[in-house]
């Protein structure tokens, strides 16, 4: 299902993304709507899918996850049975927390996030295990300048 976002649906949004938790009454007053008009469209983003979800973003430090590494990965082969245990490893492998198919020089960024550098070893280990591999790389975040799960809604939301 598809839905046409206006501004007054993407203000919602904006707020949502800073804070799910929020009341419909307080969301409603911040983008300047009547409660059941806010939570219409709420709904109705819900339904279209708009919104997939609400979770909790949870501080990787606090369980011991500090180490963020990207994983560039190139294959030898892009046939499907290859791209099935490529697909099947990734699911499988409670570390990956992104997995991206590139265009360019790279076929593959993995997103990880490990408690040091021996444990991403020991992932790297259980991967190339799971799937072969014709090149694969890392590099170790060493400050998170930006991170965020927000995308840009074009609105300027008040506050």
């Amino acid at each position: 299902m598809s839905l046409d976002t206006d501004i007054t649906d993407r203000r919602i949004l904006s707020v949502l993304q800073r804070d799910a938790t929020i009341s419909m009454d307080a969301l409603s007053d911040t983008v300047n709507l009547s409660r059941n008009a806010c939570w219409r469209r709420v709904r109705q983003m819900e339904e279209a899918g708009v919104i997939k979800a609400r979770v909790a973003l949870v501080d990787p430090d606090a369980l011991g996850l500090g180490l963020s590494v990207f994983v560039m990965i190139r294959t030898a082969s892009h046939a499907p049975d290859w791209l099935a245990q490529f697909e099947a490893a990734v699911k499988a492998l409670p570390e990956i927390v992104g997995a991206h198919r590139m265009s360019g020089d790279l076929d593959y960024v993995l997103r990880v996030r490990v408690a040091s550098v021996k444990d991403y070893d020991r992932f790297y280990q259980r991967l190339i295990a799971r799937v072969p591999v014709a090149e694969i790389s890392a590099s170790f975040v060493m400050d998170d300048i930006k991170d965020t799960t927000a995308l840009p809604t074009g609105s300027l939301a008040t506050k």
